[in-house]
């Protein structure tokens, strides 16, 4: 899985500072019985809910021409947390 996800970081992380956005992070987890493919981001002055929206709508068709994960997860794209 390390390979697949290192091919799925190259790939986003090229669309994405196209956009100024900062891929920090990218992991394949299984919770709840689900997989999941989660995707932190993070820009330097933050984040808004369209600019996420924005950032899946051209990570999504990314990660679905790769096709490297043959079995179901749910995608999660989200801003990276900032503590005070």
């Amino acid at each position: 899985m390390e390979e697949k996800l290192k091919k799925i970081r190259d790939a986003v992380v090229d669309a994405m500072n196209k956009e100024n956005i900062i891929v920090d992070d990218i992991e394949y987890v299984k919770e709840n019985g689900y997989n999941f493919l989660k995707i932190t981001l993070d820009k330097v002055n933050g984040l808004d809910m369209d600019t996420i929206v924005e950032a899946t709508n051209i990570i999504n068709p990314i990660i679905d021409k790769l096709d490297l994960i043959d079995e179901e997860y749910v995608l999660d794209i989200s801003s990276k947390e900032r503590g005070n």
